[in-house]
């Protein structure tokens, strides 16, 4: 199997995608283009870079399409244009769909059919936010391309690997059978992460594993043996820690109170739990780390702590879920940027016997604690996208899955 897969993560008003190239003869697989077509049916932008991460100028020839550019049909179209047109004689060997939820029963990734469509369509309750955007694309792509195999990797199936008792919501048994379940999610991240963790701990990856996927999405997740144990998200990607708009855990009271003391309804108490919360919503100023970190408004450095002290809290969750801890990995935007996040949440962890090294911390490590600290910490990048390939390359060759 030779060619190029294109890795695509579609959301409500943009389309990020990724072209690797599979080489044949070392069976290996390198990212060459990245890229992102955003704000699809309001003002469309389409950026990409190359493996260098140098900006590629977008092509007279495209300008005016991208103009026009007023629904994901569009944006699929002029995509691929862009992708013939630099790409040439070598056509895409196959497409990889990053989706949030596969429910219970996808656990592995799958080639598209109808039937599987019609799968992921009744999912769209458990992810209203997401799964309708990705289940299109497929669709659209069915029509422009039925040529090119498909192949949805799902977010929630990393997390299958937990007990039930960790899966398990305190509410009526009747309900489990509509799918009220801790689901938990970034699993293609936390996926990658666990496949590469013997490269950077060697014997230790198969202990006690707290990896702290910090981004504008946020969550951590409990390994064992490379296995997820227990994650902070739960039944959607809402819940757990405060994120760059999102609330993260909240009494479900709040929610009653809202909508009968204030007037709200299900759409607005949705809107504002989604995308006016979290780091934004405390903070009035940013969803963005970065902004507040950089920012003296109290209110920013509240945000924060809020943040940090949140966080805290779920890694002695998460600690007491393994029975201890012997490594904490920090990976996404915040985990592999932010030295001081980091410092902050090693520090708050310093009851477990874990030390930062302040030096590898600034330099980002990989291992950033010190050597002598009962419990090693970790930066290290995630990648997705290749994690994808990988199962698109799995699948599409017919090799059977093993996890």
């Amino acid at each position: 199997m030779s060619g190029q897969i294109l890795v695509i993560n579609t959301g409500s008003s943009s389309i990020k995608f990724a072209i690797i190239d599979l080489i044949e003869k070392s069976v290996s697989l390198r990212t060459i283009y990245r890229g992102e077509i955003a704000g699809i049916g309001h003002q469309p932008h389409f950026t990409v870079h190359n493996c260098a991460g140098e900006m590629i100028k977008i092509a007279e020839q495209f300008l005016a399409d991208i103009k026009i550019i007023h629904n994901h049909e569009n944006a699929f179209t002029v995509l691929f244009a862009w992708i013939n047109h630099h790409l040439g004689e070598s056509p895409l060997t196959a497409v990889g769909h990053r989706v949030v939820h596969g429910g219970e029963k996808f656990s592995t990734p799958v080639s598209i059919t109808k039937e599987i469509l019609a799968n992921l369509k009744e999912l769209i309750p458990l992810a209203p936010l997401h799964q309708p955007y990705q289940v299109a694309a497929m669709e659209t792509l069915v029509q422009q391309h039925p040529e090119i195999p498909q192949i949805a990797c799902f977010d929630t199936a990393f997390h299958r690997s937990q007990p039930i008792i960790a899966q398990q919501i305190a509410l009526p048994r009747s309900l489990r059978k509509h799918g009220i379940l801790k689901y938990g999610f970034h699993g293609l991240s936390y996926e990658y992460i666990a496949k590469v963790l013997p490269e950077y701990l060697g014997d230790a990856a198969e202990g006690r594993v707290i990896v702290a996927h910090l981004g504008h999405g946020a969550s951590m997740c409990a390994m064992k043996a490379r296995k997820s144990v227990a994650t902070t998200m739960t039944f959607s990607p809402l819940d757990g820690l405060p994120m760059g708009t999102r609330c993260g855990a909240i009494d479900p009271a709040v929610v009653f109170y809202l909508m009968r003391e204030k007037g709200m309804d299900i759409d607005a108490v949705e809107d504002l739990l989604n995308n006016k919360s979290g780091l934004l919503g405390v903070s009035g100023i940013s969803g963005d780390m970065r902004e507040l970190l950089e920012n003296d408004s109290s209110y920013a450095a509240e945000a924060v702590d809020l943040f940090v002290y949140c966080a805290g809290r779920e890694l002695g969750s998460l600690a007491a879920a393994l029975g201890g801890l012997d490594a904490l990995v920090f990976t996404a935007g915040i985990g592999e940027h932010s030295a001081v996040i980091r410092e902050r949440l090693c520090r708050e962890a310093s009851w477990l016997g874990l030390h930062i090294d302040e030096v590898e911390n600034t330099t980002e490590g990989p291992r950033i604690s010190t050597v002598n600290s009962l419990v090693s910490a970790w930066m290290i990048p995630t990648n997705e996208e290749l994690i994808i390939a990988e199962h698109v390359v799995r699948v599409v060759s017919g090799n059977p899955y093993c996890g």
